[in-house]
C-alpha cells in the first residue's frame, strides 16, 4: 500500500511543479494511455498517472472560481456570509465571506478587509457589502511567504475591500446553530474577556480554537528559536491525548456499569471528541491527519483487526491528497506527515525495550534531527535546543495547558466564572514556561540559520537522517552525518570584485532595493508599515537577505520619511545587524545613530564606486524631492535609485549633476508619477531599462500612461515589480542581465 500512494503523491506534487498547466491534448493522451497502462498491470504507474490528472482537474477547478479580469477595480454588490474568525488590527478587520447566490463566473468565496469598520463583524453573520475586487495576487520575492499560493490553497477567488457607501448592512442575527465557525466566534470572544488581562491570550486562543493571530512577534520568536511552534495549534499531539483519555474513560466507565461492547462505546467516544476539537482547530492538515489516522485505529479496535502503522499513515496521507490534493504545497503537511514517520522508523520494530523515559526523550531529538532539513527548506533555519525545550514544554503543554483549555472550553457553556478560574490557572502556568522558554531562546546557540537547501542537499539529508537514525547494528551509520553536510554549505553565487547584483524588491506600493557587492551589502528603502505588527522590512526584506545568506548590512540607505520608503526600517535594524544608517531625516531614526545623506558623499565597495548625489542642504522644498539620489557605478555598467523626487528635483540634478545622471538601469523616480520622469531628466539619464516599484492596482494608479510614453520615447524598456515580482540586475563581464522572478519562478497559480 505503502509504494501506491507514494506514486499517486508524487504524480500531484509534479503538478504543482509547472509554470503552466497542460493543454487539454496532454490530459486527453494521458486519459488514452492510462488503460493500457493498467492492462500491463504496471500499477505504480497507473496511480502516478491518476496523481497526475486528478492534481490537474483539481487546480483547473480552483482556477476557474476566480474573479474575471472585466470584474477587476468594479464597484458590486454581493450578499453572503462571513466565515471563520475575522482579524482585527488597529486600522482594519479582514475576513473571509461566502458569497450566496452569486453568478456562475463569480467566486464563491473572497477575501475583504473593511477599513476603520463601524460595526462589529463576526463569523456566521450575513451581510450585504458593495465591494471592490481584484484577482489574488502577492508580493513575488525569494525567501518570502508565498501570499498567492496561499489563496490559491485556500480556494479565494480575489481579494478586496468594502466601500462605505452605500452603507453595509447586515442582513441576519441569528443566534441560532450555524455551523461550527459560529461556536469558535463564541469561543473567540469569551476568551477575549476573561483574558484581556493576559498576555498570553494569543497563545491560550491558538490551543483551543488554533487561531493564532493574537500571538505577539517577539513570542513568536521565542517559540521558533526553542522549536516548540508545532504546540502553539492543536496539533495531532493534542488530539490523540485528548482523544486517549476519552477513550480511557468510557471504556472503563462501561466496563464498571456492564454497558454492551465498551470498545465500540469509548472508540466512538474518542472519535467524536477528536471530530469536534478538530472542528475547532477549522480542519488544519494537522488535524486532518490526526483525525484520520485515529478514525483508522478506532476502526481496526471496533473489528477487531490488526492494522500497521504504516498502512494507517498511507491510508490517511491517501485520504488527505484525495480529498485536497494541493495540501501538498503546505509545509504542515510535510512537517506533520513526516513527524509520524521518523517517530515511527526510530522506535517502532526494534530488538529490545529501553523503557517509557527513554522512548519519551527519544522522540524529542529523534524529530528535531529528521525534520531539521525541511525546517531549514521553509524557514531558512532550526532549532539546535528543541530537544530539551520540547522535553520541558510538550508535558507541561500536552497535559497540563491542553485539558485544562479544554475544560474551560467546555465550561463557558454554563459557567464564565468557573472557565474564569480555569483560564487563570493556565495562564499562571504560561508564565512559569514563557520565563523557561525565554532563557533558553536567549542562548547564542539556539539557532542555526542557513540559505534554503538546494534539492540535491534535502535528497542527500533524506538518506541521512534515514542512516543516522537506523538500528545500532548498521554498519557505517556516521556516514549519514556526513549526507547531512550540503545543507549548510551552500552558499548562493557572490558577486565578484567589480560585480554588482542588485535587487528591486517587490514590496508593493513602496521600494526597497539590495544592492550586493562582493564583501558589502547596502538596502535602500524599507517598504512601508501597515501596521503594529505588520511591514516590509519584517515581511519582505529581512526573508530576501536570510535566503541570500546575508546576516550583515553595511548601510541602510532610507531615501526619505515617507511611510512607503521608511516604514520597514525599524524591523530591518531590530532584526539584523546593521552597521550605519543613512537618511534625508535623520531625526526620525536618531536612535539608530543615523547620519544625514547629503550631494558629495561617496564610498568604494569592491571596486564598486558609490555616490550621493543629492539633497543639497536647503535647496529644495518637500520631502519627495529632498530624496537621497544614490548612484552605483562599475565597469560593468551604473544603477540611478531616485527615491521620490519629482520634476522640481529633476530640474536641480540636470543643473547641477548633469555630468554624472547618465546610467544603464534607472529606478523609476516616485513609482512612475506623472510628475516626475521629465523628458529631459530621461534624456540626460539615457537608461536602457527603466524598473518601476509600484503595487499591483494601486489606487495612485502607478505608473502613469504619460510617464510609460516618455520611456518610449527615449528608446528604454521597462518593468513593473506589480507585474515581474522582484527584479533581479546582475551586472558582470560586461552584461547586465535582468530577470523577473514572476516569470523565472513563477507556477501556474501566478
Amino acid at each position: 500500500m505503502l509504494f501506491p500512494v507514494l506514486s499517486f503523491v508524487t504524480g500531484i506534487i509534479v503538478v504543482q511543479q509547472f509554470s503552466v498547466l497542460p493543454e487539454t491534448f496532454w490530459v486527453l493522451a494521458l486519459l488514452f494511455v492510462l488503460p493500457l497502462v493498467v492492462f500491463l498491470r504496471y500499477w505504480l504507474l497507473v496511480f502516478f498517472v491518476v496523481g497526475v490528472l486528478w492534481a490537474i482537474f483539481f487546480a483547473n477547478m480552483h482556477l476557474a472560481g476566480r474573479l474575471p479580469n472585466h470584474l477587476q477595480g468594479k464597484h458590486i454588490q454581493i450578499k453572503g456570509k462571513v466565515v471563520g474568525i475575522p482579524q482585527y488590527d488597529e486600522r482594519r478587520v479582514r475576513f473571509d465571506f461566502s458569497v450566496s447566490k452569486s453568478k456562475s463566473d463569480f467566486p464563491k468565496k473572497i477575501r475583504l478587509s473593511w477599513y476603520f469598520p463601524k460595526q462589529v463583524i463576526k463569523s456566521g453573520q450575513y451581510w450585504q457589502f458593495t465591494v471592490k475586487l481584484k484577482k489574488p495576487h502577492g508580493r513575488f520575492n525569494s525567501g518570502t511567504f508565498d501570499y498567492e499560493r496561499w489563496l490559491f490553497v485556500q480556494n479565494i477567488g480575489a481579494t478586496g475591500y468594502i466601500r462605505t457607501f452605500p452603507t453595509p448592512k447586515l442582513l441576519e442575527t441569528d443566534s441560532s446553530w450555524q455551523g461550527i465557525n459560529v461556536l469558535r466566534q463564541f469561543i473567540a470572544d469569551e476568551l477575549t474577556v476573561l483574558l484581556k488581562n493576559s498576555d498570553y491570550a494569543g497563545v491560550i486562543k491558538a490551543l483551543t480554537i488554533g487561531e493564532r493571530a493574537d500571538i505577539s512577534d517577539q513570542q513568536w520568536d521565542v517559540f521558533k528559536k526553542t522549536g516548540v511552534v508545532h504546540l502553539l495549534a492543536i496539533s495531532g499531539l493534542h488530539i490523540g491525548l485528548i482523544s486517549g483519555l476519552v477513550y480511557f474513560l468510557v471504556l472503563k466507565i462501561s466496563t464498571r456499569f456492564l454497558v454492551s461492547s465498551p470498545q465500540i462505546m469509548a472508540a466512538l467516544s474518542a472519535v467524536f471528541i477528536a471530530l469536534f476539537y478538530s472542528a475547532l482547530a477549522g480542519f488544519s492538515i494537522p488535524t486532518q491527519r490526526s483525525l484520520l489516522m485515529l478514525v483508522i485505529a478506532m476502526n481496526a479496535i471496533v473489528w477487531q483487526r490488526n492494522i500497521t502503522v504504516t498502512h494507517t499513515l498511507a491510508f490517511t496521507v491517501l485520504a488527505v491528497v484525495i480529498f485536497d490534493p494541493l495540501a501538498v504545497l503546505s509545509a504542515g503537511f510535510w512537517l506533520s506527515f513526516l513527524a509520524v514517520a521518523i517517530i515511527v522508523y526510530s522506535l517502532a520494530g526494534r530488538l529490545g525495550k529501553a523503557g517509557h523515559w527513554y522512548d519519551a526523550i527519544k522522540i524529542h531529538w529523534v524529530a528535531a534531527l529528521g525534520l531539521s532539513p525541511l525546517l531549514l527548506f521553509y524557514f531558512q533555519q532550526f532549532s539546535i535546543i528543541a530537544p530539551i525545550a520540547n522535553f520541558i514544554a510538550v508535558p507541561v503543554i500536552s497535559l497540563l495547558i491542553v485539558p485544562l483549555c479544554f475544560i474551560a472550553v467546555v465550561a463557558m457553556s454554563c459557567s464564565s466564572v468557573l472557565a474564569g478560574y480555569v483560564l487563570f490557572v493556565v495562564d499562571k502556568l504560561l508564565q512559569i514556561l514563557w520565563f523557561v522558554l525565554l532563557e533558553m531562546a536567549e542562548l547564542p546557540f539556539a539557532t542555526i540559520t542557513a540559505v534554503p537547501p538546494p534539492f540535491y542537499a534535502l535528497v542527500f539529508a533524506f538518506f541521512g537522517v534515514l542512516l543516522l537514525l537506523s538500528p545500532k547494528g548498521m554498519p557505517a551509520r556516521w556516514l549519514g552525518l556526513v549526507l547531512l553536510l550540503p545543507l549548510f554549505f551552500n552558499k548562493p553565487d557572490q558577486p565578484k570584485p567589480g560585480e554588482v547584483v542588485m535587487t528591486l524588491l517587490d514590496v508593493g506600493q513602496g521600494l526597497s532595493t539590495v544592492i550586493e557587492t562582493a564583501n558589502h551589502t547596502l538596502v535602500f528603502d524599507a517598504g512601508a508599515k501597515y501596521s503594529e505588527s505588520y511591514d516590509m522590512g519584517s515581511a519582505v526584506v529581512i526573508p530576501f537577505l536570510r535566503s541570500k545568506g546575508v546576516d550583515i548590512i553595511d548601510k541602510l540607505l532610507i531615501s526619505h520619511a515617507d511611510n512607503d520608503h521608511i516604514g520597514g526600517a525599524k524591523s530591518v535594524i531590530s532584526q539584523s545587524q546593521v552597521k550605519q544608517v543613512i537618511s534625508s531625516v535623520p531625526v526620525i531614526l536618531k536612535h539608530y545613530n543615523s547620519i544625514k545623506c547629503k550631494s558629495g558623499q561617496f564610498w568604494d565597495w569592491d571596486q564598486v564606486y558609490f555616490e550621493i548625489l543629492m539633497p543639497d542642504e536647503g535647496t529644495l522644498k518637500g520631502d519627495n524631492n529632498n530624496s537621497c539620489v544614490l548612484k552605483v557605478s562599475s565597469k560593468h555598467g551604473s544603477i540611478l535609485l531616485t527615491g521620490d523626487i519629482e520634476a522640481e528635483a529633476e530640474k536641480w540634478l540636470l543643473k547641477n549633476k548633469m555630468d554624472k545622471l547618465d546610467s544603464d538601469i534607472l529606478i523609476s523616480p516616485h513609482h512612475g508619477s506623472k510628475t516626475s520622469s521629465t523628458l529631459m531628466f530621461l534624456k540626460a539619464v539615457s537608461p536602457n531599462k527603466v524598473l518601476i516599484p509600484s503595487g499591483y492596482r494601486n489606487r495612485f494608479s502607478f505608473p502613469h500612461k504619460a510617464t510609460l510614453k516618455r520611456y518610449e520615447q527615449i528608446n528604454a524598456t521597462w518593468k513593473n515589480t506589480a507585474d515581474a515580482g522582484a527584479i533581479v540586475v546582475n551586472m558582470k563581464k560586461n552584461r547586465r542581465i535582468v530577470k523577473s522572478l514572476r516569470l523565472e519562478q513563477g507556477k501556474y497559480w501566478n
